[in-house]
């Protein structure tokens, strides 16, 4: 991850970037003494696959642009779930039917999660 950049600024650029391609239902999880591995997860809706690549892209070349490059990308074969590992911030972008199934938030339950309310 670019040093001058920190977490806040960094979940506050990836939530704009989800927004700008529609998605919704967006939520943060603030993993901080419940993960080693992240502080932070935000999860994200998309109604088709095509809007989940549409996302991930939006995001992962805009960061790009920024001097952010994810440390690992996935599901790009399938985008049913797109993950893009950010070190300290992971995100989810998911077809609502796989984020129903998969139900990360009954699974981290015990984080405090932030609902970003839908712009459209």
């Amino acid at each position: 991850m670019k040093e001058d950049i920190n977490e806040d600024e960094l979940v506050n650029r990836i939530i704009e970037l989800i927004q700008s391609k529609k998605g919704f239902d967006i939520k943060i999880f603030n993993l901080r003494g419940l993960a080693s591995f992240a502080d932070y997860f935000i999860i994200c809706s998309a109604d088709a696959d095509v809007q989940v690549k549409a996302i991930a892209d939006e995001i992962d070349k805009e960061l790009r642009k920024e001097g952010v490059k994810s440390y690992h990308r996935e599901g790009y074969n399938t985008l049913n779930w797109v993950l893009l590992d950010y070190f300290d911030v992971v995100v989810h972008v998911f077809k609502k039917d796989t984020r129903d199934f998969y139900n990360l938030e009954k699974l981290w339950g015990d984080a405090e999660i932030k609902e970003i309310p839908n712009e459209f």
